[in-house]
């Protein structure tokens, strides 16, 4: 009896773990990681998926990994006419945003190479599209990265299983005319690889497609940020 007794307890705390886990999926290829901590003690879950291990939230890091403060650009005009990095919340509003979404970086906060621990990096949009390929490629990825319900997401949130555990939440973003947009509608991560001077690549979830969507944009705009493991 005291063997079984102890299974019995063994599995309801499993169970509570991965209903606690925010990774937590019911796709068995999901191997969940170390978490790693930023220049601001803030510590982030991760996730192997293939080959790559992936943070599982988005970066808030005020810091970069030297400990050099980066900017927090409220001010409209001054954040538009920037080339040099920094980072906003959301509304600018840490209070509401900090915690589920993490901060928005423009590309040249990205593009320092300081923003993620030692061991950890930006991801390439070549890195991207290893991830989107494991999950069948950009046309149904998308589906397997965000997260599910419509708790964070816009209904319908279509296409949603987050059989990867990356779970993917709908940030939004700051445009280049400094307005924020589409909180709650879709997401949109940083690559570290420029398309040209002045634009870059980055990766965008929608609520009503099931797409992992490729474009580049203009490098003032605010982004959210994921981390990649180094090989």
């Amino acid at each position: 009896m005291k063997r079984i007794g102890t299974f019995i307890v063994g599995l309801m705390v499993l169970a509570l773990f991965l209903n606690c886990n925010p990774t937590s999926s019911n796709n068995n290829t999901i191997v969940f990681t170390d978490s790693v901590t930023d220049a601001d003690g803030n510590v982030y879950h991760a996730v192997t998926i293939g080959t790559q291990t992936w943070t599982v939230e988005n970066l808030k890091t005020t810091h970069y990994n030297d400990g050099t403060a980066i900017p927090n650009v409220t001010d409209n005009s001054t954040w538009n006419n920037l080339s040099t990095g920094a980072y906003c919340w959301y509304n600018n509003d840490s209070v509401t945003n900090k915690k589920t979404y993490g901060a928005l970086y423009n590309w040249y906060a990205v593009n320092t190479g300081k923003l993620a621990p030692a061991g950890w990096h930006v991801p390439t949009d070549a890195e991207w599209d290893t991830l989107s390929a494991y999950f069948g490629g950009d046309h149904v990825s998308g589906g397997a990265l965000k997260d599910t319900g419509t708790t964070y997401w816009k209904s319908p949130n279509t296409g949603a299983t987050n059989r990867s555990g990356f779970s993917a939440l709908p940030g939004g973003s700051r445009d280049y005319y400094d307005l924020f947009y589409y909180i709650g509608n879709c997401g949109y991560w940083w690559s570290a690889t420029a398309y040209s001077a002045s634009w870059a690549y980055y990766r965008f979830l929608s609520f009503n497609f099931s797409y992992l969507y490729s474009a580049n944009f203009t490098k003032s705009c605010g982004f959210s940020v994921r981390l990649v493991r180094d090989n």
